[in-house]
């Protein structure tokens, strides 16, 4: 019922009052400095729900014009957890030289309710302000490195600030929301 609700709002809402990022479910243990995960169209917002399982993660982006960038993290808010693990990302050039750096153990993670979602957050450091992009970043090549102290836990990256919902998207978010739900709404990432 959930899912068909969410259908139906995405139908008849104006994508400008949506205020949402399309949910991209990325598992995997191989989000490389070798084998990145590739982010295309940067600017178009999604949340990259994943999981660190003992090693940084890698995405990497390219354009080939300059671009508005953001980058965020934010990870599930649980009710019996505290903040828990603590994420930081590393904006890099081409040669993953570091251009910007989002600390996450020195940023005052808060509370965050998304209304889209209808699910809390924890809201982390961020390239940006406030879900908005504050830098422009020339042509060419950059990698996102997320990380912590033990390259453990859930998280999801939020790139991007222009929302955009073709079908396409939405039949992805009809099938991977639920799995979304499942996997990032445990106690399992509570242990610091």
């Amino acid at each position: 019922m959930k899912l068909m609700r969410l259908l139906f709002l995405l139908v008849i809402t104006p994508i400008s009052q949506v205020g949402a990022h399309q949910p991209v479910l990325a598992i995997s243990d191989s989000h490389t400095k070798n084998s990145p995960y590739v982010v295309e169209k940067p600017e178009i917002s999604k949340a990259i729900y994943s999981r660190l399982v003992g090693q940084s993660h890698y995405y990497k982006i390219f354009s080939n014009v300059s671009f508005d960038f953001y980058a965020g993290i934010t990870k599930p808010k649980l009710d019996d957890c505290t903040v828990g693990k603590i994420f930081s990302l590393e904006l890099l050039d081409d040669a993953f030289n570091k251009l910007a750096i989002a600390d996450g153990s020195t940023h005052n993670w808060q509370p965050w309710f998304e209304e889209f979602g209808r699910k809390w957050y924890w809201v982390g450091p961020e390239i940006g302000n406030n879900f908005r992009p504050t830098t422009q970043l020339e042509a060419g090549t950059y990698y996102i490195r997320v990380y912590n102290s033990t390259n453990i836990g859930n998280y999801v990256l939020a790139i991007g600030h222009i929302e955009s919902f073709p079908i396409g998207v939405i039949t992805r978010m009809v099938r991977d929301l639920p799995k979304i739900n499942r996997i990032f709404w445990t106690q399992a990432d509570c242990r610091s």
